[in-house]
């Protein structure tokens, strides 16, 4: 596991969790520090395998495959977690995909929506089909990036549709509040299979991740346990008041 000694032992007891792109990387350590606090969680994936692999090693866990571009995926989704677990608590959505690095007039229609599909449009349809579920309340935390505040030239839809994840947590936070809290954490970059994707590169070379440490303050990239700390954090009481946030996971990257 991720350190999931941050979590409080009881903090998520008894609360039923989804958290989408959770078979590997942030999703990964969301999972398990969510699992950690003692909730009953939905491990969602594209990727059917890692999501049981990952579901199979925490307690309380059930796998799920989805394809978060597929609105009809994800009211599945959301059916399948009331049916198991009779309502929602917390939606983490993680789920998001990167495009290859390119110049901005270069990318293609279908790139561009393709990458709103998957990183801001599934936000807003997990957020409509799953809030009717939440009847005590509860707790909506996306996964946007310090892209939406800080873009970098070769990554404009990514960095657009992060940027729309952003405005969507604000905009849902005064539809919601006060019944329920939407909050977001803007990650920088981290040594995942994500940069990987990015750049085509089957691994960074020593010289990129240094170009990427340079930029950053607290000298080291983002690790998963950051950003799920992070998360499990904004879902938590000890967050009771904080709705609309949008936290920088960054090591200082925003303030250079």
């Amino acid at each position: 596991m991720t350190n999931p000694s941050s979590v409080n032992p009881a903090a998520f007891e008894g609360k039923n969790v989804i958290v989408t792109g959770a078979a590997s990387g942030f999703g990964t350590a969301i999972a398990e520090q969510f699992a950690a606090g003692g909730a009953n969680v939905v491990v969602a994936d594209i990727n059917a395998e890692g999501a049981a692999a990952v579901a199979g090693r925490l307690p309380r866990a059930l796998p799920f495959t989805v394809d978060v571009a597929e609105p009809d995926q994800i009211k599945a989704l959301i059916d399948f977690t009331v049916a198991e677990f009779g309502s929602i608590d917390v939606l983490a959505n993680n789920a998001g995909a990167p495009h290859r690095i390119c110049h901005a007039l270069d990318i293609d229609i279908e790139t561009w929506d393709r990458q709103f599909a998957i990183n801001a449009r599934s936000v807003f349809a997990a957020t409509k089909y799953a809030v009717p579920h939440m009847p005590d309340g509860g707790v909506i935390v996306n996964t946007a990036s310090i892209s939406a505040i800080r873009p970098r030239p070769g990554r404009l839809a990514y960095n657009a549709s992060k940027g729309a994840v952003e405005t969507l947590t604000r905009a849902l936070a005064t539809e919601l509040a006060p019944r329920i809290r939407v909050n977001a954490v803007n990650p920088v970059a981290s040594p995942t299979g994500f940069v990987k994707l990015a750049t085509g590169a089957a691994e960074m070379t020593p010289e990129d991740e240094a170009a990427i440490v340079a930029g950053i303050p607290m000298g080291r990239q983002a690790v998963p346990a950051d950003v799920a700390a992070a998360v499990t954090f904004l879902a938590s009481p000890a967050a009771e008041f904080l709705t609309g946030v949008c936290l920088d996971v960054d090591g200082g990257r925003s303030i250079q």
